[in-house]
């Protein structure tokens, strides 16, 4: 097994975090008699060899032969495993660029195919199954692989690697040249379309879809007897799929890339397994995430799923009205009729259904939303997410909830009613953060949160509090004009505080001299900041002196420093000759569906421009109407995001032609 180890020179070899020197010694130990030691050997080899992916390394080429010797020798412990990591770097030597794979690769996996084709017959059905997923995952051309493969299939009897190699055999025919035994392939995928048992028919779908991408939608009463089918559990036990009911609805919907809601309707019908009627709502989520067009016909489903008896589902149901808010407001009811379900999720945090209800009623701007609120200002146990989070643009949707403050930022309509539970809290908060998040939301309400500012006096006189305080007053505006002479003190305070409280004070009281001089201080240093440029837009007319920095600025690299530069320009000068078209560049991909989070905020500023911003609206005239979701985030907020982008390009267009 380790004849020509010793003859590696692994030390010059390089892995994920250096020197390959260490790769014999894990070799070794996932032979070792102790099976839980060469478990955690073939995992720590896959960290060194693989770790993320992104490139093929010096020592993974060295590694190959000898990892594939263990994974022919029956008694080591961790086959599957070796054979796991085979696969992913097989599959990744197919998609990396050629400066990021090892030149030693290609003739180590040239060398190593034949020991792989022999393991089809392994006496082990889980090693064959994996060797399967190796060779339908590599990039071998199909004539090499075909013969095996269908040889395999003929003596295979084990129903997971017969799955494992009808989808090895749908990826080796695509890489198969004409009469290599390609057609007599397709032939017994197209006669697995009506093979008797469901999964077997799903996976000749999964094979077949690649050159026939209209297959699925051809045969969706196919593809959902399967997803729905009991023996759905069986794809557990493959090697490259191993999910069940929810993962494979996952790995189906992507055989269905448009926004037909067909897949999702059809897995959302009713079901008596819990987990179907979950997976069904995941499929929701994600089509919704993605797609405007099917809120309209997957809403009545989502409200049939309320009054589900599993928390979790009827969780996922309003979690989704949330997302869709307004566009669910009909729906009010059914969902204030959950605001009392204290059932919760067996998650982490422990979200309760009537906190996901109350977090779609503010988003609808229900007032039926405060009690429980309320309840939860006060200090009650919270399934509210701690603080704000992000997520990434994925096809899935991340069920989560908002953190407290960002519900009730939603809900200026309404600051009356919440003022006096927010003031009594934020007077005893010992959480920095959470009370800095509480007071971003004030400043967010603006003069509607004026009542709040006795409060915010007792919190400005305390240094661990003020700068929290001077935020909120800063946002709330000449009502909180009695913090002027403690802000004014505060102006003397270096840096980034100084510059907080001289712009507070210049909110309060309208005088903006201290505030104009420490931020032209920061400019003249080049040492000013996004929100410093922001503050200097809303100095207006006062911050025409620092006009020749800010037309410099416009040409910054950084999109953001380009997009604030350009709008405290105009806001300084009037100049929009200069502006728009810097706003307008930044603007320009969101034509093409590209949503960058700067993009907001520089729509924002050319509604405000109006008239002389009529090119960035005529580039975006078809926006609104479009059905792609605009996003830069996942979960709730990429939901909230499309709907702040339409509503402010709808705001240019109006501004543009007014």
């Amino acid at each position: 097994m380790w004849v020509g180890m010793d003859a590696v020179d692994w030390a010059g070899m390089r892995h994920n975090y250096g020197s390959a020197e260490d790769v014999p010694g894990l070799l070794r130990r996932c032979a070792g008699p102790e099976a839980e030691d060469a478990d955690r050997a073939s995992s720590e080899l896959t960290n060194l060899l693989f770790h993320q992916g992104g490139w093929i390394c010096s020592a993974a080429s060295a590694a190959l032969p000898f990892v594939l010797r263990l994974a022919a020798a029956p008694r080591v412990p961790s086959r599957c495993a070796l054979l796991e990591l085979v696969a992913m770097l097989a599959a990744e030597a197919g998609q990396v660029k050629a400066r990021f794979l090892d030149p030693g690769w290609a003739p180590a996996w040239e060398r190593a195919l034949p020991e792989l084709l022999r393991l089809l017959d392994d006496p082990e059905p889980e090693v064959r199954c994996a060797a399967a997923d190796v060779l339908g995952a590599c990039g071998s051309p199909g004539e090499l692989l075909l013969p095996g493969l269908l040889r395999s299939w003929e003596a295979e009897s084990d129903p997971a690697t017969r799955l494992e190699l009808v989808l090895a055999l749908g990826r080796a025919v695509l890489r198969a040249p004409a009469g290599a035994r390609g057609p007599e392939v397709l032939d017994l995928l197209h006669g697995l379309l009506d093979a008797p048992q469901p999964q077997m028919r799903l996976a000749a779908v999964h094979a077949l879809a690649p050159t026939d991408p209209g297959l699925p939608g051809r045969r969706l009463d196919v593809v959902l007897e399967a997803v729905r089918d009991p023996s759905v559990e069986s794809w557990r036990h493959t090697s490259s799929i191993r999910v069940g009911v929810q993962g494979v609805h996952q790995w189906t919907s992507g055989l269905f890339t448009g926004p037909s809601a067909d897949f999702a309707l059809g897995v959302l019908s009713d079901h008596h397994d819990d987990e179907q009627r979950i997976a069904a709502l995941a499929q929701a989520g994600g089509l919704l995430s993605r797609w405007r067009s099917p809120a309209a016909p997957l809403l009545p489903r989502l409200v049939e799923r309320l009054d589900d008896p599993v928390a979790e589902v009827r969780f996922r149901a309003v979690e989704l009205l949330a997302c869709l808010g307004p566009a669910a407001a009909a729906h009010a009811d059914e969902v204030a009729a959950l605001s009392a379900d204290g059932a919760v999720r067996a998650t982490r945090g422990r979200e309760s259904v009537g906190e996901a209800a109350s977090w779609a009623l503010a988003r609808m701007n229900d007032p039926r939303c405060l009690p429980v609120l309320i309840e939860h200002i006060t200090g009650a146990r919270s399934g509210f997410a701690s603080h704000s989070a992000h997520f990434s643009v994925a096809d899935w949707h991340y069920v989560t909830l908002p953190s407290l403050p960002e519900v009730l930022r939603h809900l200026p309509d309404h600051a009356e009613t919440l003022l006096p539970a927010l003031c009594d809290r934020i007077g005893t908060l010992t959480d920095d953060r959470l009370l800095h998040r509480i007071c971003e939301t004030l400043a967010a309400w603006g003069p509607a949160a004026e009542k709040a500012v006795p409060r915010l006096l007792g919190l400005l006189e305390d240094d661990r509090t003020w700068s929290a305080a001077a935020t909120a007053l800063a946002g709330i505006g000449r009502g909180g004009a009695e913090a002027g002479d403690l802000l004014s003190a505060r102006t003397r305070d270096d840096g980034e505080d100084g510059e907080l409280a001289a712009w507070a004070y210049w909110r309060v009281r309208g005088e903006p001299g201290p505030v104009l001089e420490l931020l032209g201080r920061s400019l003249a240093e080049q040492r000013i900041r996004h929100p410093d440029l922001r503050r200097l837009a809303g100095l207006g007319a006062h911050a025409a002196p620092c006009a020749d920095r800010l037309r410099a600025m416009t040409a910054d690299s950084d999109p953001w420093t380009r997009v604030e530069a350009a709008h405290a320009l105009w806001a300084a000068t009037g100049d929009t000759g200069s502006t728009v078209p810097v706003l307008t560049a930044v603007v320009r991909g969101l034509a093409e569906g590209a949503c960058e989070p700067v993009v907001l905020p520089a729509v924002r500023h050319l509604a405000r421009i109006g008239r002389a911003a009529r090119p960035a609206a005529d580039l975006l005239r078809d926006v609104p109407a479009g059905d792609r979701r605009l996003r830069s985030s996942g979960g709730w907020r990429g939901f909230v995001q499309d709907e702040e982008v339409r509503s402010a390009v709808r705001d240019l267009l109006d501004a543009s032609s007014a």
